[in-house]
């Protein structure tokens, strides 16, 4: 079974910002020439991560006052108290919740996500920074 990797960086702001990448990853599969299979996002970093969302501005506000009230910014978390000058252990613990991986299969060259699915990617670290992702389609 055929195996291709495309790769994205995407430069972004931190404080749980959330990127649309749904065009991105079905562009990665069209180049791909697969037909059928499963294509995973991946990111490789321990304060973002990737999800489906129904991508509509109430939304993404809903989704940044859930994080803030679930994970809630705090110096006391162990990860800054260890780490001098670290001010970000709150977004470690968010992107280990949410999770760094998304699986979704496809047919006809095309992501199999339902009428309001799209892919995202949050960033949840305390400054901006390029984020890696990999996305990898395995199919025929």
């Amino acid at each position: 079974m055929p195996v291709v990797s495309h790769h994205l960086s995407l430069n972004m702001r931190g404080d749980t910002q959330i990127e649309n990448v749904t065009a991105q990853v079905q562009d990665a599969l069209i180049a791909s020439g697969l037909k059928a299979g499963l294509v995973t996002i991946f990111v490789q970093h321990t304060t973002a991560s990737v999800f489906i969302l129904e991508d509509e501005p109430g939304l993404r506000l809903d989704t940044k006052r859930l994080w803030d009230r679930l994970i809630p910014a705090d110096p006391h978390w162990e990860h800054n108290l260890r780490n001098q000058g670290e001010n970000n252990g709150h977004s470690h613990l968010r992107g280990q919740l949410q999770g760094c991986s998304l699986t979704i299969p496809f047919s006809d060259g095309t992501l199999a996500l339902g009428t309001w699915q799209a892919v995202v990617i949050v960033d949840f670290d305390t400054r901006a920074r390029t984020r890696h992702v990999v996305i990898q389609i395995m199919g025929e």
